[in-house]
């Protein structure tokens, strides 16, 4: 189990190096990309088996016990310590990451996008893969700070130069936003470790703040916060995410949805709420705050883009709902309950497997029609995509409607839990405001209703017009991207229609969290 989680993180560093060596003779295939092409799924698919090992492996009966710990000491004179370990809380959002990279691997060995040499790409590809993974198992704030900040570089290449229109002053926002919020941070995290002693996060968690101050509390979740909220993103700090998304390629689209955003939520779960508990409940009514405006801000720019003649982008569009979800995320945090957080921690992995599956399909669009611009591909379509290509107009309505919470699928539960965390916070919370902040989200779900089944009835349906011209056809769902897309479906179904298989992981987990590391 210690070796799988070490092979976990530092494998894709290794694929990541060999990537860039010449292919051996033998194994360079039709042309010179196809062998590191062919490279990149094999890595990440042995990343992903490994992953998948180590559930098998996990004890699911004790899931709040870090297990496969690996504690070597890194630098003594700040005790600094290489120390890895998962639980129930970091073991689904490992399997989610491992997935996605893989199913983008497997993409673009088919539907490589263009730019400059298919080395540079599968490298920047594993080395994001094993900063992501990384993020998610390490167990000392100043590792944790390392694997935060390893994938801005990979990501801002990706959009720079794999990316489409607008890619150079998208990947500057993006890198420059990250950056200075991650300098914050950083204060925050030296600020905990030289005040306590320790950078130890599982240490740190079970003293659950007696070590530290209520004032140096207060301003280390304040620092770590403003980090962690760009990341996430959170409204007012999200103004990059939709200029990114728009840019960046398909599998950078999926990767940035699907795990980025998520290391933001993550650390307020891993870090800010079991160490910094005091400072955590003084500014939860304001991160709730946030939050829900998040949802009603993202949800009324999606229905402003969604409507006709407003030249929205497809892909920005569901960018823009992205806000809006993760407002769902950052409010069952700040709830600061067992229900809320396992909320959160759902909506997380529902948010990935969705949103990666939606980027997915808008990619595949706009390779068919060369554009995701919403009036193009609604309007002159005759019967759109139903009629064009139905498997791909039913899974983009599939992904549609998962997206705004259908019972039964795995978008449902995370939204509900989050809202019921709302309904009864953390003692020492204010509920009354929390009441209305759930009443705020419940419009939000209305929202979000409302500009998914706009943007299903224009690209799917088509406008009726006199006379319309017999539809053309185009090119339906191909056998890769199938491949692609299969599991997320699958896994959108499975999450709602057994949300138990991830809620028996992360509940024994987050109630040892809040309780201060007692079981």
């Amino acid at each position: 189990m210690q070796f799988l989680l070490a092979f976990i993180v530092v494998g894709p560093l290794l694929g990541a190096a060999a990537a860039l060596l010449p292919a051996p003779p033998g194994l360079k295939g039709k042309n010179p990309h196809q062998a590191v092409l062919r490279h990149g799924v094999t890595v990440t698919g042995a990343i992903l088996l490994a992953a998948i090992a180590l559930t098998l492996g996990f004890d699911h009966d004790h899931p709040s016990k870090m297990q496969a710990t690996t504690d070597i000491s890194w630098i003594p004179a700040l005790d600094v310590r290489i120390h890895l370990g998962i639980d129930g809380i970091s073991l689904p959002l490992l399997v989610m990451t491992a997935l996605l990279t893989f199913l983008c691997a497997l993409y673009s060995y088919f539907k490589l996008p263009s730019g400059p040499s298919p080395k540079a790409f599968v490298a920047l590809v594993l080395v994001l893969e094993s900063g992501m993974l990384a993020t998610f198992a390490v167990l000392d704030l100043l590792l944790f700070f390392l694997a935060f900040e390893m994938v801005l570089i990979p990501m801002y290449f990706l959009i720079a130069r794999w990316g489409g229109d607008q890619r150079q002053p998208a990947a500057w926002k993006f890198i420059l936003y990250t950056l200075l919020g991650s300098v914050v941070m950083l204060l925050g995290l030296l600020l905990i470790g030289l005040k306590s002693g320790t950078f130890d996060m599982v240490a740190l968690a079970t003293d659950n703040g007696r070590g530290l101050t209520t004032s140096v509390q207060v301003i280390a979740v304040l620092a770590i916060g403003i980090g962690l909220a760009v990341k996430t993103p959170m409204w007012p700090l999200h103004s990059w995410l939709p200029d990114a998304h728009t840019a960046a390629p398909t599998v950078g689209s999926v990767l940035l949805a699907g795990v980025l955003l998520k290391m933001g939520t993550y650390g307020f779960v891993r870090i800010a709420l079991p160490i910094t508990p005091d400072g955590m409940r003084t500014f939860a009514p304001y991160l709730a705050a946030f939050a829900v405006v998040g949802i009603i801000y993202g949800s009324l720019a999606c229905l402003a883009l969604a409507r006709k003649g407003a030249k929205g982008d497809l892909k920005r569009l569901i960018a823009y709902s992205s806000v809006g979800h993760m407002g769902f995320v950052l409010l069952g945090i700040a709830s600061m309950t067992p229900t809320g957080v396992n909320g959160a921690l759902f909506a997380n992995i529902a948010h990935g497997l969705i949103t990666g599956l939606l980027f997915f399909l808008v990619g595949a669009l706009k390779d068919r029609y060369g554009t995701a611009d919403l009036d193009t591909l609604a309007g002159a379509t005759g019967a759109a995509l139903y009629g064009r290509a139905p498997r791909l107009g039913g899974l983009l309505a599939f992904g549609a409607v998962a997206s705004l919470g259908l019972p039964g699928l795995a978008g449902f539960w995370g939204e509900m839990l989050t809202m019921f965390g709302a309904f009864d916070p953390a003692e020492g919370l204010s509920r009354p405001a929390f009441l209305t902040f759930m009443a705020i989200a419940g419009v939000g779900t209305l929202l979000t209703a409302a500009y998914l089944l706009v943007v299903v009835r224009r690209v799917c349906m088509g406008v009726p017009q006199q006379q319309a011209p017999e539809p053309a056809q185009i090119a339906d769902v191909q056998g890769y991207e199938f491949a692609a897309w299969t599991p997320l479906v699958a896994l959108t179904v499975l999450a709602g229609l057994w949300p138990a298989v991830l809620l028996g992981l992360t509940d024994p987990a987050v109630q040892k969290l809040l309780a201060g590391g007692k079981s």
